[in-house]
């Protein structure tokens, strides 16, 4: 398993960094949706339908994201793996 992907419930996340951003996408069934935070980690979550789209909403706590996400891909968020290295995004 790594620390930047990880797949589960028929879902894939992977987490990356850019210059500006930190962005965990998940991936399942066709469908996508992302969370970005900046690259210092210390800003609002973003919540995109992918990791370039725009931005749909934003959120202070990485569950609340994590919520969004799992409503545009159809499951639980219970159901969303979280590589490790993307365990400490949010406020």
């Amino acid at each position: 398993m790594s620390d930047t992907e990880k797949t589960a419930n028929g879902i894939t996340a992977r987490y990356y960094e850019t210059d500006a951003e930190r962005v965990l996408e998940f991936e399942t069934d066709g469908r996508t949706a992302a969370i970005a935070q900046n690259i210092e980690g210390y800003a609002m979550l973003k919540v995109r339908p992918t990791a370039d789209g725009d931005e749909l909403e934003r959120y202070y706590g990485f569950d609340m994201a994590l919520d969004h996400a799992a409503e545009l891909l159809g499951c639980s968020p219970h159901d969303l793996p979280v590589p490790e290295k993307a365990e400490d995004m949010g406020m």
